[in-house]
């Protein structure tokens, strides 16, 4: 019974989170928006990404969209990808990375995980509700006798193994509040996409809390696909909000996301040059000397080079070519072969990256 009345309140407050309720004499509501459900086919984590940003800023109900990726890493609207991916490992193996509009620290998608989201009506000082967005999540593993708890702020746990971050976006009178579920992840490759590899990069970005994790998938009582649970998945939020109604995007719709992804999601200045500025220090030999170098990027252009001690003219050319080129590696070593710096090479490589 508890379970019950408590659902009914939760679902009352999301639905009835949009729009200024009309009020009897009594003070008994008259009506309440109805949620809506969406679970997208599209594993295409660019156009994904785009969707959420779209529905937050264009739907005019409460909903809840289910969802999956390919393969990508996913990082936080203020973080620094060069201090929280492994650059290496995801070019060698052809996996993006994509700047979401939520803060938070970086996470690992693959068909393994599956993704939730949260688009609500309210307040701006009550919108963000870590608790209140992740209990449907919580009831529903708890009734599979899988002992889950949220620990701290956003972390979703299993035996103080995380299987889920969660973090929020407001925009304007709307929350969107999304997280993770580690179903039937390869662990191994999250591991390795994110692995730390860069410790000379000096800045204020917001730098991800690292943990052991688990999969869902290795606690069950009893085997599940990863389909099978976004199905009970679904089946709980329709329990826990009797009134929500499925529903798709229509072309016009997918459209508008089309187009958000084209012009901001796939571009480079989203993803790697939005981070805060940073500097790059270093040390290299050069003719048996030891020369120290700082390195200021910001929207991610390099601003300028500080050495320790001057190089020789040709190489000293070099650095002073790529003053206002991005800081991305495979452009600088490109530009700098297309020019007469091709002997500074090494160099610049070891001043940059």
């Amino acid at each position: 019974m508890i379970t019950i009345y408590f659902n009914y309140i939760f679902s009352l407050n999301i639905l009835t989170n949009k729009h200024p309720t009309e009020q009897t004499n009594n003070n008994q509501s008259l009506y309440f928006c109805p949620m809506l459900i969406i679970q997208r086919t599209s594993t295409d984590p660019f156009v994904n990404l785009a969707t959420e940003e779209y529905l937050v800023k264009n739907i005019e109900e409460p909903c809840f969209m289910l969802w999956r990726n390919t393969p990508a890493v996913i990082i936080g609207k203020h973080q620094n990808p060069l201090k929280e991916v492994n650059l290496t490992y995801i070019q060698e193996h052809q996996i993006p990375v994509i700047r979401r509009i939520s803060g938070g620290g970086t996470v690992y998608h693959d068909l393994g995980n599956i993704n939730y989201s949260f688009i609500d009506f309210g307040k701006t000082e009550s919108l963000v509700n870590f608790a209140k967005y992740s209990s449907p999540i919580l009831q529903l593993l708890q009734k599979m006798d899988i002992d889950a708890q949220l620990v701290g702020k956003s972390d979703l746990r299993i035996n103080g193994l995380k299987f889920s971050g969660n973090a929020s976006h407001v925009h304007r009178n709307r929350v969107l509040h999304h997280g993770t579920l580690l179903f039937d992840s390869n662990l191994n490759i999250l591991s390795d996409s994110i692995k730390i590899t860069h410790d000379r990069i000096i800045d204020k970005s917001v730098p991800s809390n690292r943990s052991q994790v688990c999969n869902i998938k290795d606690h069950l009582q009893k085997p599940l696909t990863t389909m099978e649970f976004m199905n009970l998945l679904i089946a709980h939020i329709q329990d826990v909000f009797p009134d929500a109604q499925k529903t798709k995007l229509t072309e016009a719709q997918e459209r508008e996301i089309q187009k958000l992804v084209e012009e901001k999601y796939h571009k480079w200045d989203w993803n790697y040059a939005y981070s805060p500025k940073y500097q790059i220090t270093s040390e290299f030999l050069f003719n048996q000397q030891q020369i120290s170098s700082k390195c200021l990027i910001e929207k991610g252009l390099i601003k300028n080079i500080q050495l320790s001690q001057p190089l020789p003219a040709e190489h000293q050319k070099a650095l002073d070519s790529i003053i206002g080129q991005q800081h991305e590696k495979k452009f600088i070593s490109s530009f700098i072969e297309q020019h007469p710096y091709t002997k500074s090479l090494q160099i610049v490589k070891s001043i940059l990256f």
